[in-house]
């Protein structure tokens, strides 16, 4: 009946005269547009067809007409490219007429949820169509794997064949489409098309992008309309259904490569190469809200939300952002403004040493954020382009190796300086200083002491800033170890105790009730013209008989969790059951653990050997969850600085990875490079080569347990 004619994974067919009767009544009561040209691969109608598609198979492959009705088939249907008469009588009762937009839904047989492909799906081009995992048996909408966001468990599952190179999982390329209730990893691959059309999990792209395979057409004149409305919600991307890292990871989570109004909220995006969720050409009113971003950028673009591109109105709420390799937001040249409100920045700058938060362009607003535990700054704003009325307040900031909101200096330009903060300005009065750093360098406030009296419990306040910017009086939080050896007359940001007014020559005045004797304050300014200046120095609060009591810096290295479970409800008490006498507290426990592994001649892969020393890391991380460890790397002398640097950092980054797929969360684990800084031996033969090129491994609140730390050699790789 049908003759394939094209190897084209969007499936082209000739159709024949023959339609059965029943079908062409179904469809005569729909705005159907089949598509009949052979040579196009998908239909884009102007009226939706609105059919009801449901799954029932969970193969992939070349259409057939059989009892499976297969995910690739069901948008084939919908998108008006495959007519029902090519199915089965089976598989056309699976498809029925929908109320307003089409439908694919899911009824896989119980353990066959697992959908894996063989090549890339068509397109999603019917304007409206939901793919809805939540129609699966077994999906319970009130049942969450995580306390701090409820996103309900998916138990349809699409991924990649097994030795297949599958880079997309799927494409969106039509308006108000809706993707909810799945799945979706190990799209990943070395294709060449990717170079202009991304790979990922979820990719949002024009019509035409899809249909043209010549990439320098692709690159030039019309791709058709961005789509607009796109949702995605309550996924999970790059993690299965039982929460594993997948055997192969995706490139990206979201690509939104040029849309409007995309939606992604309340998925858990964790695992992948590069970042949860990136723009590319055109991205406005994109909103990310309410998801759980961990994990991400482990082998690429480390930064878990990278906007790009033409991004204006877009904004970023009320996310948990954890445990990223890079920055939690990185905004690189965009053009428009995005708000930045409400979002828990934690841990992230696990492989790049980074800011939180990382801003070029104007009028951007972070505000109500809590970020914490950071290797750089809380917020870095770059100087280059010129970066202006940037707006950073009501943020509170906590355990972070640099300035709370640090504006880059033009001539501290190196790319490390600008991603992690160069720390604080000298004050700039000349002409031209609006043009030296970020945010038109406006100036830190000043206190006018760095001591304040508190006299009959009232703490006078004074200081300058800004003529006629707004002055936030904030409380600090204690000093980092590493924020006291960097900038010791600074401390993080933590709570607003009041918001002044500087008068026309710049002074500002407070009066507080509330401030006891050893707490420490600090200021920012904004003012409507540059947006908001760095963090004041510290200014501390004495009694009158000169006593207080000072803040202990706080611990570079906590127990990092990124989510936890929900908790149960509370049962009803029952009564009280006599308790035996408190045991002796038990005796530490003592233990032998390897903390080095090493690595072949100029290579970062983990060998067959290492990867048993791994191992039995893992096993002891897995045993004690409150040990947190960090994997220094290393090379020897040969080669230039700059590459033994890079390498190190290749071997520790490896290293990581290979325990994450072991199933030790990203936020257990940092890395540092050293390069060839720290030789263990003096390489006096190849031997001593050999254990230099290596990755130590630093373990850290190890209460209660008495480790033997062990520098194993049993994987040294000696070169011939």
């Amino acid at each position: 009946m049908y003759k394939k004619i094209s190897k084209n994974p969007f499936y082209q067919f000739k159709q024949s005269s023959k339609f059965p009767v029943n079908i062409k009544r179904l469809l005569a009561s729909l705005p159907v547009l089949l598509l009949t040209t052979p040579n196009i691969a998908v239909a884009q109608s102007n009226t939706a067809i609105s059919l009801s598609v449901t799954v029932n198979s969970n193969q992939d492959g070349e259409v057939e007409a059989d009892n499976n009705l297969t995910l690739r088939e069901a948008i084939a249907i919908v998108n008006g490219s495959l007519s029902l008469e090519r199915l089965s009588s089976t598989e056309q009762s699976l498809v029925s007429s929908g109320s307003n937009q089409a439908e694919i839904k899911f009824n896989l047989p119980p353990g066959q949820t697992k959908i894996t492909l063989e090549s890339v799906l068509p397109p999603l081009t019917n304007p409206g169509t939901i793919v809805d995992g939540t129609s699966q048996p077994g999906y319970d909408a009130s049942k969450s794997a995580t306390a701090e966001i409820e996103i309900p468990i998916p138990v349809v599952e699409i991924t990649s064949a097994p030795g297949e190179q599958v880079f997309r999982g799927l494409t969106v390329a039509a308006d108000n489409i809706t993707v909810e209730g799945l799945s979706i990893y190990g799209f990943n691959s070395k294709h060449t098309d990717t170079a202009s059309l991304p790979p990922g999990d979820i990719v949002v792209v024009p019509y035409n992008s899809v249909l043209i395979t010549d990439k320098e057409k692709r690159r030039q004149g019309d791709k058709g309309s961005p789509p607009r409305n796109v949702i995605i919600k309550d996924n999970w991307l790059g993690i299965t259904s039982e929460e594993q890292v997948p055997e192969k990871t995706s490139a990206f989570g979201v690509s939104v490569f040029n849309a409007i109004g995309t939606n992604i909220s309340r998925n858990r995006i964790a695992n992948h190469e590069g970042s949860a969720i990136i723009t590319g050409k055109l991205a406005e009113n994109t909103q990310i809200q309410s998801n759980i971003i961990v994990g991400n950028g482990i082998a690429g673009m480390p930064d878990a939300i990278r906007l790009e591109g033409k991004i204006n109105n877009s904004q970023v709420t009320s996310n948990l952002i954890c445990a990223n390799d890079g920055s939690g937001v990185y905004l690189f040249k965009p053009e428009g403004s995005v708000k930045i409100q409400s979002n828990n920045i934690k841990y992230n700058g696990r492989r790049l040493r980074r800011a939180g938060v990382y801003l070029m362009g104007n009028n951007h607003e972070v505000t109500n954020n809590q970020i914490t535990n950071q290797p750089g700054s809380g917020v870095a704003i770059t100087a280059y382009p010129d970066s202006k009325r940037n707006v950073i307040r009501d943020n509170n900031f906590a355990n972070i190796e640099g300035l709370s909101i640090d504006l880059n200096y033009r001539n501290t330009a190196s790319v490390r300086d600008f991603q992690r903060g160069d720390g604080p300005n000298p004050p700039r009065n000349s002409g031209n200083r609006r043009l030296d750093s970020a945010n038109g360098a406006i100036n830190a406030p000043e206190f006018l002491s760095s001591e304040f009296i508190s006299i009959d419990g009232k703490v006078n306040i004074d200081g300058k800033a800004e003529p006629g910017s707004e002055i936030d009086i904030y409380k600090v939080n204690a000093n980092s170890k590493q924020q006291l050896d960097l900038y010791p007359a600074y401390s993080a940001l933590g709570e607003v105790i009041a918001r002044v007014q500087a008068d026309e020559k710049g002074r500002f005045k407070a009066t507080f009730t509330n401030l006891q004797p050893g707490e420490i304050i600090s200021a920012i300014a904004t003012q409507s013209k540059y947006g908001t200046s760095e963090p004041a120095a510290n200014a501390i609060v004495k009694s009158v008989n000169n006593s207080q009591s000072f803040q202990k810096p706080q611990s570079p290295i906590q127990n990092p969790n990124c989510t936890s479970r929900p908790v149960a409800p509370t049962p009803i008490p029952e009564p009280p059951i006599p308790q035996p006498p408190i045991p002796e507290p038990p005796t530490p426990i003592r233990l032998s653990v390897p903390r080095n592994v090493h690595f072949a001649l100029d290579k970062d892969f983990i060998s067959q050997k290492s990867g048993e020393v791994l191992d039995k890391i893992a096993e002891v991380m897995e045993q004690y969850p409150n040990i947190v460890i960090e994997l220094q790397g290393h090379t020897d002398s040969r080669a230039s600085v700059a590459y033994n640097q890079d390498l190190a950092r290749r071997r520790a980054t490896n290293a990581r990875n290979y325990l994450i797929k072991k199933g030790i969360a990203p936020e257990r684990m940092t890395i540092r490079s050293f390069g060839e800084r720290k030789l263990r031996t003096q390489e006096n033969n190849v031997v001593d080569y050999a254990r230099n090129r290596r990755v130590e491994i630093l373990f850290f609140d190890v209460r209660g347990i008495d480790i033997e730390f062990e520098n194993q050699e049993q994987d040294l790789q000696i070169e011939q």
